[in-house]
């Protein structure tokens, strides 16, 4: 009987004082020792369950309810879900949470009810053999309709208050019935609902808890494709606003990343996309391109790019509809994305062409061919002429042109070459660029052996001639004698052209001429000999590949014309470029004293 006057002592105490410290200080004092008394019940060895649902919780809740001070109804609420055993807040979990409504509207009660429901996990977590009773009593359903009530209870409750209840039920979910996916989509349902006409949430503290109730079932599940289940969640993704949605976004990938999470079919794919549209384009609320925090806009879209390599089927049909649907969506997403999102897409479909290269008879029939995919790889490539970003594209163009090569398909591996030569042409002004785009097609054009003689000649053709146009004369003779290779080409049915090998060398060795011509006059000295170094180590790189062209005897006036360039009164001294040739003459001496036929071809050189 003492316990339930208590709190009737604790609601005296509301009237005006004088001395609100001395109040406070009685109060708190009563408080403890309405604490102490509730303990001691809980204690009492008489107070079986029975006895506490039909005698003790009715009365005690009786005056809770009836006391009306907030927060004495607070601290009297905490103290029965703290001292009593969790069984019998389960077995009368209806009971305790009726009182709950009838609460004075500015108490504290979202507290209250989370850590009734952070204690009754608890129980069900470290005690398993309970869990038949959670669902005999129906605690979900019991939790979220007092929820509810609660809520329409409190109308001026913040929309942080309402939120966070529904996290803490979630959380509960989460902990007690995992594998029922129904009420973690009940929960979310219930909270769009309470978001409803509400629009993009702005208030700070009331968004992180929208958060943290999406981040709830990725953390528990370790899976996304559990999320894409659940048809609310994207509607509660709706009222974040956009910085929130991008951070939202970027967890949902993470996730992702973290757990190795497949994403398979294309109508998942669709639904992924749906939830982290905030990454991927622009919406509602984005700011402008020139607003955006340029390194963290290259953070997020270097996270979008590794997502896309997670989108994975084996059966290719399922795999090319993926990637559809991927370009679909990155295509939405203006301009400046694009040289993020392309790449990756272009190297996943590349990955299907060589998958479907290795399954023998089927490339050509059924739904899914190499001519396919390279002709939606093309229209990729070709978005990114609206960036613009030439560079990037020529290099994915080249990246084709190998793959067409592999497939043996050359009017396609053809096309792709013109391409990378149309951007060279058109789009890439700057020297530097120009240096590296044409020592990449030249490479990539050496290793291509789809071609017949005529698609070939002409595609070296225009390599040698833009390698003799480049900018600076170091730079073009570097490029020609690269160009060499193109014309030797040691894999088995290579073309071997000899004499055009040593065209190649000779007009490298006359523009390194005019480049020393040039340096005398503009500086007042020939400048290193290191192009003519570099020249004679491909003379005799073709030498010992057995061109016949290259002779004992032109290496030899090469050797002498170097050391003639080298002791000249204009030639500038470089240590690095004496050890460069040093070195040449000693491998020269060591292929002689090693013997063999090639030693035997080293001997006619005189150096």
């Amino acid at each position: 009987m003492l316990s339930a006057r208590l709190p009737i002592g604790l609601s005296g105490l509301q009237g005006p004082a004088r001395e609100k410290e001395k109040r406070e200080k009685e109060r708190s004092e009563l408080r403890d020792l309405v604490g102490k008394n509730l303990h001691v019940l809980s204690q009492i060895e008489g107070v079986d369950l029975e006895m506490y649902k039909d005698i003790v919780l009715p009365r005690v809740l009786e005056q809770v309810v009836n006391c009306k001070d907030e927060l004495a109804q607070y601290y009297l609420m905490d103290c029965i879900i703290q001292v009593f055993p969790d069984d019998y807040h389960l077995q009368t979990l209806e009971t305790l949470l009726g009182a709950c409504p009838q609460l004075q509207p500015t108490v504290d009660i979202k507290t209250v009810m989370s850590q009734l429901m952070e204690r009754l996990s608890n129980y069900a977590s470290l005690s398993p053999e309970v869990m038949p009773e959670f669902l005999q009593v129906e605690a979900f359903t019991k939790l979220s309709s007092a929820i509810v009530r609660v809520i329409e209870a409190q109308p001026d409750m913040p929309l942080v208050g309402a939120i966070s209840l529904h996290v803490s039920l979630l959380t509960f979910t989460l902990r007690v019935h995992p594998d029922r996916l129904d009420y973690v989509d009940q929960v979310l349902g219930a909270c769009v609902k309470k978001l409803s006409g509400k629009g993009k949430v702005e208030e700070s503290k009331a968004t992180k808890q929208i958060v943290a109730l999406l981040s709830a079932p990725l953390e528990k599940y370790n899976d996304v494709m559990t999320a894409l289940k659940l048809t609310n969640y994207p509607k509660v993704l709706e009222h974040l606003d956009y910085a929130t949605n991008k951070v939202m976004a970027g967890v949902i990938i993470q996730s992702i990343m973290k757990n190795t999470t497949c994403i398979s079919t294309a109508d998942k794919v669709e639904a992924l996309f749906e939830l982290i549209k905030g990454l991927i384009k622009d919406i509602t609320g984005a700011p402008s391109v020139d607003e955006l925090d340029e390194e963290d806009f290259k953070e997020e879209q270097n996270l979008v790019a590794r997502l896309v390599h997670m989108l994975v089927n084996e059966d290719q049909e399922e795999m090319f509809k993926i990637i559809t649907t991927v370009r679909k969506h990155f295509l939405q997403g203006g301009p400046r994305r694009l040289s993020f999102t392309v790449p990756p897409l272009v190297f996943s479909a590349l990955k299907l062409v060589r998958a479907l290269q290795t399954q023998e008879g089927e490339g050509e029939e059924g739904p899914v061919t190499p001519k396919k995919i390279f002709q939606f790889l093309h229209q990729t490539v070709e978005a990114l002429a609206t960036v613009p970003a030439p560079e990037l594209a020529l290099r994915l163009y080249l990246q084709c042109a190998e793959a067409a090569n592999d497939c043996d398909i050359e009017p396609v591996a053809y096309e792709f070459f013109t391409q990378a030569f149309i951007l060279y042409e058109e789009e890439i002004a700057d020297s530097k660029a120009q240096v590296t785009a044409i020592h990449l097609i030249i490479g990539t054009l050496q290793r291509i052996t789809v071609f017949g003689v005529e698609n070939r000649d002409t595609l070296t053709h225009k390599a040698t001639g833009y390698s003799a146009k480049l900018l600076k004369k170091q730079d073009q003779c570097k490029a020609v004698y690269v160009c060499s290779h193109l014309f030797w080409v040691e894999d088995e049915g290579g073309v071997k052209d000899g004499e055009r090998v040593l065209l190649c060398l000779k007009r490298a060795i006359r523009i390194a001429n005019a480049a020393q011509q040039m340096a005398n006059v503009t500086r007042g000295n020939s400048g290193p000999a290191t192009l003519f170094v570099e020249i004679l180590n491909k003379y005799l790189y073709f030498f010992e590949k057995g061109n016949p062209q290259i002779t004992s005897n032109l290496i030899r006036d090469l050797i002498e014309l170097i050391a003639t360039e080298m002791q000249s009164e204009n030639a500038s001294q470089d240590p690095s470029v004496d050890a460069f040739f040093a070195s040449t003459l000693r491998y020269i001496q060591f292929q002689k004293q090693k013997g063999g036929a090639l030693g035997e071809k080293y001997d006619a050189i005189q150096a």
